[in-house]
């Protein structure tokens, strides 16, 4: 039977079969009205939508009006009722040979034989809860394009960064990460504007939250955006990066940066003591529920470089090896993890992500503190190069490198496809739904 829906203006939904007859909600009725304080709705609207039942439930048999007894005497006497016949087994295609079968208790396959069993075995999910999106920002009023980083851009505090996370809360995601490009003219070597209260990112920090008050605000804590040399702390003559000092500068960097509303301070410099310090300096200025997300693991990676063309924050000399990890070095990655889960880190972080899937495991596997995965610019550059070119389905391997990172133990992942990523999920929700 086809039924043709009606909504009256009273927002009551009426049924109407094409027989002609009405009927409000599962009752027939030939003689409805509603009426309202101002005026009689009758029900003979045009109907709006027509909803025809599929050919199988037309042709379902008719009930016959029998008891659960008499149905249950009816299959005793062996008048079974008729149902569809065993399917026909499916036939092999010409020349498979003719064996017998292999005599295996155990067949891993017969969990993943069908789209519904797959989706119930599965071990690891990913939402947009689980991202967090960086943003990179300056002082201009133009959403400008990284060239190394197709669809990232240096947005605007102003007017692009609210736009860019009014899309990204719009699915789901709430959590991002600010980093900013500041004017050359701000740069010195000790880095002062970092604990500028009225610098860039505590600017960036107050405008969203009295925009989104409910938003995560994630911080980076270190020099390198702010220094002339580039480097994440502060230089000697000799090129000795000063680690004591840069601490001290560092406190009052998440010091600051706490004070404008952010959520969680990132200290991603990898100095030592880092972590101990800055917790110290922010329970003194009773910013006791403000979080630390370490970058526990950093490694000196060859992955940044798109990154640091975005924020023009290359070092001016030499390299970060004497205080970023050797990415030869596994065992290592604990020493730091200890370090920082004794000095009051509350996430401890692994950056790049899916070159470094061993060492989120191994933090997974020796820590009880939430892990997160930095999946970094060389890593969503390459997979947007292998996509231009045709080599990749940029959608299917951008969704199985987050959940890869999700697998080996990430429970919160920052990266630059989150609102691409976010948008193929709910996509997917719709279709499920």
């Amino acid at each position: 039977m086809a039924y043709a829906f009606s909504i009256s203006t009273s927002n009551v939904g009426i049924i109407r079969p094409l027989d002609g007859r009405n009927h409000i909600g599962l009752r027939p009725s030939t003689n409805v009205k509603f009426v309202n304080a101002r005026r009689t709705i009758k029900t003979q609207n045009r109907p709006l939508l027509v909803i025809r039942a599929s050919e199988e439930w037309e042709r379902s048999p008719e009930k016959l009006g029998l008891s659960d007894e008499e149905c249950e005497a009816t299959v005793v006497a062996g008048n079974v009722p008729e149902a569809p016949p065993i399917p026909p087994k499916a036939a092999a295609p010409s020349g498979t040979p003719v064996i017998s079968p292999l005599l295996l208790s155990r067949r891993p396959r017969r969990n993943r034989k069908s789209p519904v069993l797959r989706s119930a075995f599965q071990e690891t999910s990913i939402s947009p809860a689980n991202f967090v999106y960086p943003l990179f920002i300056h002082e201009g009023e133009e959403d400008n394009p990284i060239g190394a980083m197709p669809g990232c851009y240096r947005l605007g505090w102003r007017h692009g960064l609210i736009e860019e996370v009014y899309k990204a809360r719009d699915v789901g995601i709430n959590s991002v990460v600010l980093f900013p490009k500041v004017p050359e003219a701000l740069k010195s070597p000790t880095g002062d504007e970092a604990y500028n209260d009225n610098g860039l990112v505590p600017r960036a920090i107050r405008l969203l939250k009295d925009k989104y008050p409910d938003i995560v605000i994630y911080t980076d804590v270190a020099l390198d955006p702010y220094s002339s040399d580039g480097h994440d702390g502060i230089v000697r003559e000799d090129g000795v990066i000063m680690n004591d000092e840069t601490v001290h500068q560092l406190c009052k960097q998440a010091v600051s940066q706490a004070r404008a509303g952010a959520d969680v301070v990132s200290p991603s410099d990898m100095m030592d003591g880092r972590v101990g310090a800055i917790r110290a300096a922010l329970d003194a200025e009773g910013f006791q529920n403000v979080s630390i997300m370490s970058y526990t693991a950093k490694y000196a990676s060859s992955f940044y470089g798109p990154f640091r063309e975005a924020l023009d924050s290359n070092p001016r000399f030499g390299d970060k090896k004497t205080y970023q990890m050797n990415p030869a070095n596994y065992r290592e990655a604990l020493v730091e993890a200890c370090a920082d889960n004794e000095e009051g880190a509350d996430i401890l972080l692994v950056k790049p992500g899916l070159p470094y899937l061993d060492i989120i495991r191994l933090l997974r596997d020796n820590s009880p503190l939430p892990i997160a995965a930095y999946q970094v610019s060389g890593e969503y550059s390459m997979i947007k190069a292998g996509a231009v070119l045709k080599m990749i389905d940029e959608e299917k391997v951008m969704m199985e490198s987050l959940m890869c990172l999700r697998r080996a133990g990430a429970d919160i992942i920052l990266t630059y496809f989150a609102l691409q990523a976010a948008r193929c999920l709910c996509g997917e929700r719709h279709r499920r739904a």
